[in-house]
Order: C-alpha cells, then sequence, then structure tokens
C-alpha cells in the first residue's frame, strides 16, 4: 500500500509520491531556544520522528533537516532581562531541546542548521527576491512585498484584504502594513551583521527559507510544523522561497497541540510543563508512549491521569516482552517484517492509535501463548511486537532504552535487597502450604506499590503504576 499523507495546502490526505524514488526530504521547523522545551514542544519533533522511522521502515533513504532558531525577537528580549549574550542563552536552550529530543528516543537530524550560521545565504535571497520586484529595502529594513505574490496566503486560505499581519517593534517604512520583514535594522545594543542595506539581524521567516534552500535545494518533499505555523511562518516561507525561484515543499504536514484547559501548552501562558522536570516524574519512555501514540493531528489535553493511563498501558506491553524474554531464554529479535494490519494503519497518514491496537492485540495473543505454555507463539508474537514498537521507537529492549530503570534508580538496589527479604518469607511460608501468610505477603506488596510475579526462575518484583 502506497503511504498516504494529510496535506495541509490540498486539504485532504494524498498518497505520497517522492520527488525522487525511494528518497524522503523532511524540513521541520524545530526549536525557537529562548528558554526550556516543555513538552509541547517535543511533541512536534516526536511526531516528525516517528514519521522518519515509518519511512525508513518502507525502505526510503530519509534527509531530515530540523532546524534551530537561534535569533529573534524573543531571545533578545529575553537577554536585556537577565543581562546575559544573547548566543549564551540559545546555546543553553539548544542543548536543552537536545537534551529532551534524546530523552525522549528522537533520532538526530540528518542536519541541524543553526539560523545566525546561514546569514551569507539570506543576504543571497534577499537581493534575488528584491532584484526580482518581490522586495524592497527601506530604513535599514526589507520587507517582502506581499501583492507582488498572487499565491499569498493559499496555504492558509486567507483572504489578503482580511489580513491582519502580525509586526515587531521597529518594523518602519512599510509601503503596505501586511508586507512582513525579512531583515530588521539593528538597534544599539543588539546583534547584527553587515548586509547591503545595512546592519540590522534577520527575520524569522526568512531564516527558514534560506535554510531549506542551503540543505535540501530548491524543491523538497515534505514540511513539518505545528499547526501554530501554517500562518504567519509558513506562509511568508512559501512567498519568499517561491518568488525567489523555488518548488519549494511537495507537502505540508502538521501536527496538533498538546493544550491544558482546552488552550495550547504555551510558556507566555504559564502553562507550560519542562521537559526536564517530566522525566524525572515519569519514565521517559512513558512520555513517549503518552506524546507519541495519539494521531499526529489531534489534540493532546494534558492531565496526570492522562499519563497514569499511558504508564499502565505501557506497563502491560512491557511485562509481556519481559515474560517471553524470560521463558526464551534470550533476547528475541524483532521480526523483519510487522504485522499487514499495523502496516496498513500506518500507511494511512501515519495512523498510529490504529497501529496500537494492533499491538495491544499481538500483547494479548502472546500472553495466552504463555498461559498455553506455547513457547514457540510467544517468541513468534514478541518478535512481532519488537518490530512494531521498534517503528514507534517504544522498544524497552533496544539499546535507547537499556539501562532506563523505573523512579527512584539510586534506591533500586536498597529496595531490591528488601524486597528479596520479604519474598523469601514468602517462599518459606509457600513450602509449609501456609497460603494464606503467602497470600497476605504478596497482598502487603502490592498495597505497596510492587507488583510481584512468579516466573520459570523465581518471583520477580516490578514498581506498578502509581495510584
Amino acid at each position: 500500500m502506497t503511504i498516504r499523507l494529510y496535506d495541509t495546502s490540498a486539504r485532504q490526505i494524498r498518497d505520497f509520491v517522492p520527488l525522487t524514488a525511494g528518497c524522503v526530504s523532511i524540513y521541520l521547523c524545530g526549536a525557537t531556544v529562548q528558554a526550556a522545551p516543555h513538552i509541547g514542544h517535543i511533541r512536534s519533533g516526536l511526531n516528525f520522528d516517528i514519521m522518519r522511522r515509518w519511512f525508513e521502515h518502507r525502505g526510503y533513504d530519509v534527509t531530515f533537516v530540523r532546524n534551530v532558531t537561534d535569533i529573534d525577537d524573543k531571545i533578545i528580549t529575553k537577554s536585556a532581562e537577565q543581562g546575559r549574550p544573547w548566543w549564551a542563552i540559545g546555546y543553553e536552550n539548544e542543548r536543552a531541546f537536545n537534551a529532551g529530543y534524546d530523552a525522549l528516543g528522537c533520532l538526530p537530524p540528518t542536519y541541524e542548521p543553526r539560523a545566525t550560521g546561514h546569514i551569507t545565504e539570506m543576504i543571497e535571497m534577499m537581493r534575488g527576491l528584491i532584484e526580482r520586484g518581490h522586495a524592497y529595502a527601506s530604513e535599514g529594513n526589507v520587507y517582502f512585498d506581499v501583492r507582488s505574490f498572487p499565491g499569498y496566503l493559499s496555504l492558509s486560505n486567507q483572504e489578503l484584504d482580511d489580513l491582519r499581519q502580525p509586526s515587531g517593534e521597529g518594523e518602519t517604512g512599510k509601503r503596505d502594513q501586511r508586507d512582513f520583514a525579512m531583515w530588521k535594522a539593528s538597534k544599539p545594543g543588539e546583534p547584527s551583521w553587515e548586509t547591503p542595506w545595512g546592519r540590522g539581524r534577520p527575520g524569522w521567516h526568512l531564516e527558514c527559507s534560506a535554510m531549506v534552500h542551503k540543505y535540501l535545494g530548491t524543491a523538497f518533499d515534505i514540511h513539518g510544523g505545528g499547526i501554530d505555523l501554517i500562518f504567519p511562518h509558513h506562509e511568508n516561507e512559501i512567498a519568499q522561497a517561491k518568488a525567489y525561484g523555488d518548488a519549494f515543499a511537495n507537502y505540508w504536514v502538521h501536527n496538533g497541540w498538546v493544550t491544558m484547559a482546552g488552550e495550547k501548552m504555551s510558556k507566555s501562558l504559564g502553562n507550560s510543563v519542562l521537559v526536564s522536570e517530566m522525566v524525572k516524574a515519569w519514565r521517559p519512555i512513558v512520555l513517549r508512549y503518552y506524546l507519541g501514540t495519539p494521531h499526529y493531528r489531534s489534540m493532546i489535553e494534558y492531565s496526570e491521569e492522562a499519563l497514569r493511563e499511558a504508564e499502565s498501558a505501557f506497563a502491560r506491553i512491557e511485562g509481556f516482552v519481559q515474560r517471553v524474554t524470560e521463558k526464551a531464554g534470550e533476547t528475541v529479535a524483532p521480526a523483519t517484517e510487522v504485522p499487514p494490519a499495523f502496516a496498513e494503519a500506518m500507511d494511512d497518514d501515519l495512523g498510529v492509535p490504529q497501529a496500537l491496537a494492533i499491538v495491544h492485540t499481538t500483547v494479548r495473543q502472546g500472553n495466552s501463548a504463555l498461559a498455553a505454555d506455547d513457547k514457540e507463539a510467544a517468541v513468534a508474537r514478541l518478535a512481532e511486537v519488537r518490530a512494531m514498537l521498534g517503528v514507534l521507537g517504544l522498544d524497552p529492549l533496544d539499546d535507547h532504552w537499556a539501562g532506563e530503570s523505573d523512579r527512584g534508580d539510586d534506591l533500586h538496589g536498597v529496595v531490591d535487597t528488601l524486597v528479596r527479604l520479604v519474598l523469601d518469607q514468602r517462599q518459606s511460608a509457600r513450602e509449609r502450604k501456609d497460603w494464606t501468610a503467602a497470600d497476605a505477603i504478596r497482598d502487603q506488596l502490592n498495597q505497596s506499590g510492587l507488583v510481584i510475579e512468579d516466573s520459570p526462575t523465581g518471583p520477580r518484583w516490578t514498581l506498578g503504576p502509581r495510584q
């Protein structure tokens, strides 16, 4: 089956046809590094990580570019507020973003360019647009003339006469208030670079158009980002690139938000949940399950209850993986192919919820095989489960998650020793056939948050889902 994706520009699901057979080029609008990331930021990177993994599973050679916006109004404002260099703030938060991506198992991009490393490319693009009559310099600024580009606003489906273009401070000299800034004249104390039109700094939209041209050429397959970027950012990227002569993106794919109380998770609203804090309270693989398993175009309403449900659901999968691994006496390799129903779901606009249902069905089949002592069938189901989880970045046996422990890693050895003492008492009760005492010990351990399972190698304990 052909992979199909919802294309925002076409407003429908389309068959994916690559520009180059066997290859996929993806550009994702990445971090603006004025502050550390919350889980809403990381969701976008995670959704496109799953997309990338699925294309690779289908045999495509993927080039994945995710940029870093390391200069913009917000970073300059933070610099003034904190009395720190803008580049120090940017680099610190860039590292925080990368730590968040890595913690949740996102593969590193093929290229991760910083905006400030591509000023030359931006100047070249502005010069070309001015020469073609699509841009103009005024009072040290350079603006894009939106009326010069007939296709403007086709992505967001707006009317030009009704447009209210967001404008920043100092954007003077516009011919039309709907024109947008490509380059902003320097102010005292702000970072700036020399151009033919005076010193200044780039506008947000120009940065991405120039970096796409640099790394993916005049045409590429997929441009991604959050739905909040459709206008003005992606609309203005299209205008610049196409007016410059690039064909630009063939498909536009946008992910939904993580919301709190119905509002987009945002630092400005004071309702963000920082990744660095979340990974202290929740296992990173559980966070990935929580953020990555809803459909990428859906909204996720954040709540601890929803996280607990995700934790319980993943625990069922992980428990099956552990039990079969113990039964087999060795690590079971992933199957080379995923079940057809899983592939069908993923091919259909990355239908992760439907694909995950196949995972859970296969886990139930595997548990039934374990109950029937059918080792061969249980191992076969585990191989399928690992193949599916690998596509989703959720295989607990993958090297990335090796060594990841449940909460309280530093105390694990101490707790294990204490639990073993209690389990020895339980085993003694079982040996003398004092089933009441044995069950009472198990019940007490369960009430304390420990799950006790009797395996062929003896009793095993794990932390159960939090109450």
